[in-house]
This record gives structure tokens, C-alpha cells and sequence, in this order.
């Protein structure tokens, strides 16, 4: 049976209007993946000589000398620059691309020991975030530059966890005396925070603010409780 004239226009319309949604929705396609590859959390695939670890003159926990190892042998940092967060002995590290150590640093972090964020916390005000969820999580973690709410600049860690790096607040609390604890020898006052890295003013703004501010950078973040196999899967 023929097709009548009205039907035929609109299998024609029909098509059309296929194809103009199709070059318009493939370019935006295209568009929303590109930073995709950016935040990969795999191995960048590259056949240039794998960078060599060095901690220059500092010298590492047997976990961080571990981790840093791992991350030059698989290229884990997929390029790009990383920082790296013993808790053990609070401090920071930072990395270039070829895990060559740049500076490193004595940081605050959460007051409460543990590995892990307590679900749905970043939700919460800060108020009502109990002592013992105060915890610095430990894991990888693709590190973005942002704004709180009152503008100050930070590095969301885990942005759903309300958790980042940011320049220490002496003011903010001042009995918490968070300045000095930074500049104690001792690491045993170090934890004081509800979670977040605070980071000694002048460091971040050297360190920290340049890097992250131009690309994302990882942030590898190494557990007190948990071993460096269960977070980050090292495999020899």
C-alpha cells in the first residue's frame, strides 16, 4: 500500500530533525568528555623512561618511600603533578611530574584517627560533626581548585566529604593555637582539624596555590589504620 503524501513529509521531517540533533548533540558530546581524560585515574600510556623517586634530602616513612616508588613505576599520576599526605608523621609532600620531591611540609589534620569519612557527612554543618568523625580519609584522590563559600581559595580533596587543603586559619579558633602547632617539633599536637589539611600559609601559597590553581593534581592521601595494599592496591 503507498505511503500517502503526509506521511511521506513526516518520515522526511523525522529525518531531518534527526539530523540536526545529531550535529548539535555531537560536538557537545565531545565537549563533556574531554575533561574526563584529564581526572583518568590510570596509567598515563607512554613509552618515555619512567621517572626516577627522589626525596631529595628529606627522608621518608617506609610507606610514602613505598607509594612514591609505585607511582614512577606505573605512572599512577597519569603526568601530572601530585602531593602526598603522611599522617603518620603529618606531613606533605609535594611532587612534580617526574616524582622529584619539591618541597615539603608539617600540616594539621583531622583530629580523630581513621581512614575513612563517615557517609553523608559533608552534607552536615560543622557544628554538628561529632569528635570522633573529625577524620583526615585516606586514598587517591584527583585534587581541584575551588572556593568555599566566604571565597577563600582551597583544594577540594574530596569536595562530597567536605574535606580539603587549605591555608592554616590562626584566627579562626585562636585557643586551638593552630600556628603553633605547626611550628612545634612534636607531631603529637598536630591533629586539631575537623578533617580538612591545613597547610602553613606561606607553603600553600608557594606550593600548593601554582600547581593546582593551573590543572588538577593528585592528591594521595596514606591511611594510619589500613596498609598501603589495601588503599592503593601496590603490587610489586
Amino acid at each position: 500500500m503507498p505511503l500517502s503524501t503526509s506521511t511521506l513529509k513526516d518520515i522526511r521531517n523525522g529525518v531531518i530533525g534527526g539530523v540536526v540533533m545529531l550535529a548539535i548533540l555531537l560536538p557537545l558530546a565531545s565537549h563533556f568528555k574531554a575533561p574526563k581524560a584529564a581526572a583518568d585515574h590510570g596509567p598515563a600510556a607512554t613509552s618515555a623512561p619512567l621517572p626516577r623517586p627522589d626525596f631529595g634530602q628529606v627522608l621518608p616513612t617506609d610507606d610514602a618511600h613505598d607509594l612514591v616508588e609505585w607511582i614512577a613505576r606505573t605512572r599512577d599520576n597519569a603526568g601530572m603533578p601530585f602531593v602526598v599526605v603522611d599522617k603518620r608523621v603529618a606531613r606533605l609532600h609535594v611532587f612534580g611530574t617526574d616524582a622529584r620531591l619539591r618541597d615539603s611540609t608539617p600540616v594539621l589534620l583531622g583530629s580523630a584517627p581513621g581512614d575513612d569519612s563517615v557517609p553523608g557527612i559533608g552534607d552536615r554543618p560543622v557544628e554538628q560533626v561529632r569528635p570522633h568523625e573529625r577524620t583526615t580519609p585516606a586514598g587517591r584522590f584527583v585534587g581541584q581548585f575551588g572556593h568555599t563559600l566566604t571565597g577563600e581559595d582551597v583544594v577540594w580533596v574530596d569536595y562530597d566529604a567536605a574535606v580539603s587543603m587549605h591555608r592554616v586559619r590562626p584566627t579562626l579558633q585562636p585557643r586551638e593555637r593552630r600556628a603553633e602547632r605547626l611550628a612545634s617539633e612534636t607531631i603529637d599536637d598536630n591533629r586539631i582539624s575537623y578533617g580538612c589539611i591545613n597547610v602553613p600559609a606561606a607553603f600553600y601559597d608557594a606550593h600548593i596555590q601554582p600547581v593546582f590553581s593551573r590543572m588538577p593534581a593528585i592528591v594521595y592521601v596514606l591511611p594510619e589504620h589500613k596498609t598501603v595494599e589495601e588503599v592503593f592496591g601496590l603490587k610489586a
